[in-house]
C-alpha cells in the first residue's frame, strides 16, 4: 500500500499530463477554427462582350494601329489627362528642384477629386509631385506642376528672345494665344496657359481629335481626346525612360517637407491594377497564348462623364511597343474594366506577334504570380522587364530553361487519405509536436527518477529493519 501512495505523485503528474496532450491533439484535430480564402477563377471576356465607347491599340513600332473599335470616336481623358501633364513637366522641370503650392493650384479641387494631399505653402520635389500625380492621381500634383512648367517655359524661352522650346514657339505663343500679359498670365492664369502648351503639342504629335483645358482631367466640355490620339500621347510618354519608372511603380512613400514633418507622410498605390495582375492579359478568351511579354504600365482615368478609361503600355514578344486605351466603360460595367483591358492587350499583342513571329523578348507577364493568378499560372522565368530598356536589350545570352512548376498543395482529404491521423498531425504541426514529444520525455525521466528514489527509500527500511533485529 505504501508503495502505491509514493508512487501517486508521479502517477497523477503522468496523467494529467497524458489527458492534457490527448485534449491538445484533438482539439488541433476537428479544425473547429478555419478561414475561406477560397476565390472564382478570373476570365477575360472576348472583344465582343467588351462594354466601352471606344478602344485602340497601336503598334509604336510600326507606327500602326493594329485594332480599334470607334478609335476616332470624341470621348472625355479623365485622369489619362495626366500623361500629358507628366510628358511636359519632365521635359520643362528638374525632378530635384522644390515646387510650392500656390493657392490658385488648390482652387477648385472638390471632395470628388483624387489628390496627392499637398497643402498651399508647401515645398515638394517634382519628383514627389510627380509619383503624386500618376500613382494616386493627385489633381493637386497636376496643378502644382502645371504652375512650375508655365513659370519655367517663361523663364527659359522668353518672348524677346531666340530660344524655343521643342514645339518650335517661345513665351510670345502663349501671349498671343490667351491675349494677355505675362504678368496676368503668372499670377492668375498658369493652368490656361498650360493647356496652351498641351494642345501645342498634341497637334505636334499629330493628334486629330484632341482639345485640352486644365493639366488635371476635370470634366469641362471642350476638354476631350480620342482613343487613338491617347494612343499617340502614351507613345511619345515612353520615349522618356523616367516616364515609364513612374508608370510601372506599384506603390510609392512621400519624404516629409515643410508642412508634412512626419518621416513618411503618406503611402499610396498605383490605380492601375494590372500591375498586380498582368497575367490576366497572358491569354485570350479562348485560351491561346497573348504572346505578350510585359505590361509596362499606364494610367487610369475617371469621371462620371467619362466612365472608366485606361492607357496601358505593354511589349509583345516579338519586341514591338503595343500602346492598349480603353474608353468610357459605363457604370453598370465598370468593374470589369481591368478585365477588359486585359482582353483587348491580349487580342492586340496576339495580332502584333502574328505579323512578325519573331521572339525578341524574353516574356514574362504570364509567367508569375502577383495577385490573384491561379495554380497553372505560376512562375516559369524570372522577371526580366525593365522599364526604359530597348528589346534588344531583353533578349538573354542563353535561354533559361523553364524549371519544373510546382505542384499545388495537397488538399486535407487527400491527405487525410494518405497519413493516419497522428502522423498527419505531427507533419502539419511539427513545432508543437517537438514540444509534446519534449514534455513526455521529461514525465518518463521524472517517473524513472521517481522509481529509482521510491526503490532506495525502500531498501534503506529493510536495512533499518535488520538492524533494530540484529541489536
Amino acid at each position: 500500500m505504501m508503495k502505491i501512495f509514493r508512487r501517486l505523485p508521479a502517477f497523477v503528474l503522468a496523467a494529467a499530463l497524458t489527458v492534457i496532450t490527448v485534449m491538445s491533439f484533438s482539439q488541433r484535430m476537428t479544425g473547429t477554427v478555419s478561414a475561406d480564402v477560397g476565390q472564382p477563377e478570373i476570365f477575360v471576356p472576348p472583344l465582343e462582350e467588351v462594354h466601352c465607347t471606344s478602344y485602340c491599340a497601336y503598334d509604336k513600332t510600326t507606327g500602326m494601329t493594329v485594332m480599334g473599335l470607334q478609335a476616332d470616336t470624341k470621348i472625355y481623358p479623365a485622369s489619362m489627362t495626366k500623361v500629358m501633364t507628366c510628358l511636359l513637366s519632365l521635359e520643362y522641370l528638374d525632378t530635384d528642384e522644390k515646387l510650392t503650392v500656390s493657392e490658385n493650384a488648390l482652387k477648385g479641387l472638390g471632395n470628388d477629386s483624387s489628390l496627392m494631399g499637398v497643402v498651399k505653402g508647401e515645398k515638394v520635389k517634382v519628383s514627389e509631385l510627380m509619383y503624386g500625380l500618376m500613382l494616386p492621381s493627385g489633381n493637386d500634383a497636376a496643378n502644382v506642376l502645371a504652375e512650375g512648367c508655365v513659370d519655367a517655359f517663361f523663364e527659359k524661352f522668353p518672348a524677346d528672345g531666340e530660344a524655343v522650346n521643342k514645339d518650335g514657339v517661345n513665351s510670345k505663343y502663349i501671349l498671343d494665344h490667351l491675349h494677355d500679359t505675362k504678368d496676368n498670365i503668372l499670377n492668375f492664369k498658369k493652368i490656361e496657359a498650360f493647356a496652351v502648351l498641351m494642345n501645342l503639342r498634341a497637334e505636334k504629335l499629330g493628334c486629330k481629335g484632341t482639345h485640352f483645358t486644365n493639366a488635371c482631367g476635370l470634366h469641362d466640355d471642350n476638354h476631350y481626346t480620342t482613343a487613338a490620339d491617347m494612343c499617340t500621347i502614351m507613345a511619345a510618354a515612353t520615349d522618356i525612360p523616367e516616364f515609364n519608372t513612374l508608370i510601372s511603380c506599384p506603390s510609392h512613400v512621400f519624404k516629409a517637407t515643410n508642412r508634412h514633418r512626419a518621416e513618411p507622410w503618406s503611402y499610396v498605390k498605383n490605380s492601375n491594377n494590372l500591375l498586380y495582375d498582368p497575367w490576366l492579359a497572358s491569354k485570350t478568351a479562348n485560351g491561346s497564348s497573348s504572346q505578350i511579354a510585359a505590361i509596362i504600365g499606364g494610367k487610369t482615368g475617371t469621371t462620371s462623364q467619362a466612365g472608366k478609361c485606361l492607357t496601358l503600355y505593354t511589349v509583345c514578344k516579338n519586341g514591338h511597343d503595343l500602346m492598349i486605351t480603353i474608353c468610357n466603360v459605363p457604370p453598370k460595367y465598370q468593374f470589369y474594366t481591368t478585365m477588359y483591358c486585359a482582353s483587348i492587350a491580349a487580342y492586340a499583342n496576339l495580332s502584333c506577334w502574328k505579323n512578325d513571329p519573331v521572339e525578341r523578348v524574353y516574356g514574362t507577364t504570364g509567367d508569375y504570380k502577383s495577385v490573384n493568378a491561379p495554380w497553372d499560372q505560376q512562375p516559369q522565368y524570372d522577371g526580366v522587364q525593365k522599364p526604359g530598356e530597348e528589346p534588344a536589350d531583353y533578349y538573354p545570352a542563353t535561354p533559361t530553361p523553364t524549371p519544373t512548376p510546382t505542384p499545388p498543395p495537397e488538399t486535407e482529404e487527400e491527405l487525410m487519405a494518405k497519413y493516419p491521423p497522428l502522423v498527419l498531425f505531427v507533419k502539419q504541426n511539427t513545432g508543437v509536436s517537438i514540444t509534446i514529444a519534449f514534455i513526455m520525455l521529461a514525465i518518463i525521466i521524472m517517473n524513472i527518477v521517481l522509481m529509482i528514489r521510491v526503490h532506495n527509500l525502500k531498501q534503506g527500511r529493510i536495512r533499518r529493519v535488520r538492524k533494530s533485529k540484529l541489536k
